[in-house]
């Protein structure tokens, strides 16, 4: 049972997980003014407290009109490279020679 518990331990502090928590942690304790909730305040410290659900569908719809709007522009500057490549690549009309 020891061993699995160093073995957690060993893999937290490997991936980072106790020094961001002891940060979090010491941030907690200097902070000046406690916050009233304290798990709210590890949380938006961890980065947890995302967007609310109907903000993060509206975001996710705005992601898809302009990821939409991205590949048109895409596919319309290609069209104009091809038809300036067209235009700087034929002989120049009335050279005269």
């Amino acid at each position: 049972m020891k061993s699995k518990r160093e073995q957690f331990r060993r893999y937290l502090e490997k991936s980072g997980v106790l020094d961001t928590l002891t940060s979090i942690l010491v941030a907690l304790y200097e902070e000046p003014e406690k916050p009233n909730n304290a798990l709210d305040f590890i949380k938006l410290q961890l980065g947890a407290a995302g967007p609310e659900p109907a903000d993060a569908e509206a975001l996710r719809m705005e992601l898809a009109d302009l990821q939409q709007k991205c590949n048109l522009l895409m596919k319309e500057n290609e069209e104009l490279r091809n038809k300036l490549m067209q235009f700087e690549t034929s002989p120049a009309e009335g050279d005269g020679e």
